[in-house]
């Protein structure tokens, strides 16, 4: 294939003459030379895939799984472009980056983001990045930001959560803090965690005013079953009793403080209710 370049467009370089060669694949049949011919165009067409894939090569995926996402975009454009639709460029530019964009929307993002999300995220960056670029790299206000993109304050701040979302940090991720030990922690060692004894303090002060209205006897055997953890045999040699004895007081007094703590919660409800 012969290809000569342009001369009506100086902007680029990469925007090759290849009209006849078009015009000859739209008439060929499916078969080894036109798939041979389509190769070449899309080799022709190639500088301008990359050129197209590099505008978006500060969004965090590498250059070059952009342009293999590019090159992508143009084999479609070439496979089906029409020439009676006019020149190939007009048709193939937002098909390449119509394909890029996809890339970011279904692969790139980490954490699932719903898509009208995502097109708030871009709306915000970029006029985050206007906005900044004309006041002397000073980040704008919300307000700015949202009469800027004639967007609501609202959805201003859903894309800018929705900026940190694009990439989920490891919980092994080293953060760039000192520690006493002179080393960075991991992101992980920062997080708090659920204690699961919090759950009993929160039990033992729940019941603690029920169990002072109990008789001494069953006071004490409650305490030396949940708190000395002795045996109903073991307590009743301790206070003289029998161990069927024993389980009795401790059932009644457990069965005692039951309903205390539900009469109590439900003391509690009514007024609310009420109101």
């Amino acid at each position: 294939m012969t290809t000569a370049w342009t001369t009506d467009r100086p902007s680029h370089a990469d925007t090759p003459d290849t009209t006849a060669d078009f015009e000859r694949l739209h008439m060929l049949p499916e078969g080894p030379e036109r798939q041979r011919l389509a190769a070449e165009l899309v080799e022709a067409w190639l500088p301008m895939a990359r050129r197209l894939a590099g505008k978006f090569r500060d969004r965090g995926e590498p250059l070059e799984d952009l342009e293999q996402v590019a090159a992508l975009g143009l084999v479609k454009a070439v496979d089906r472009y029409d020439p009676a639709r006019g020149p190939f460029a007009p048709y193939a530019v937002p098909t390449i980056v119509g394909e890029v964009k996809r890339y970011f929307r279904d692969h790139a993002w980490s954490v699932h983001v719903p898509r009208r999300i995502q097109e708030l995220r871009n709306k915000v960056r970029a006029a985050i990045r206007e906005l900044s670029l004309a006041d002397g790299n000073r980040l704008p206000t919300l307000a700015q930001i949202a009469e800027h993109t004639r967007m609501s304050e609202e959805d201003v701040l859903a894309g800018m959560e929705a900026i940190d979302s694009f990439r989920a940090v490891s919980l092994d991720a080293q953060l760039g803090v000192s520690s006493f030990e002179g080393d960075s922690p991991a992101l992980g060692e920062l997080l708090g965690h659920s204690e699961p004894r919090y759950d009993t303090v929160v039990a033992r002060e729940a019941v603690r005013p029920f169990l002072a209205r109990l008789p001494e006897r069953e006071r004490r055997i409650l305490y030396l079953r949940f708190f000395r953890d002795m045996t109903q045999a073991r307590i009743g040699e301790e206070l003289g009793i029998s161990q069927m004895h024993v389980s009795r007081l401790l059932t009644r007094a457990c069965e005692r403080v039951r309903k205390q703590i539900e009469r109590d919660a439900t003391d509690q409800r009514q007024p609310a209710l009420a109101a």
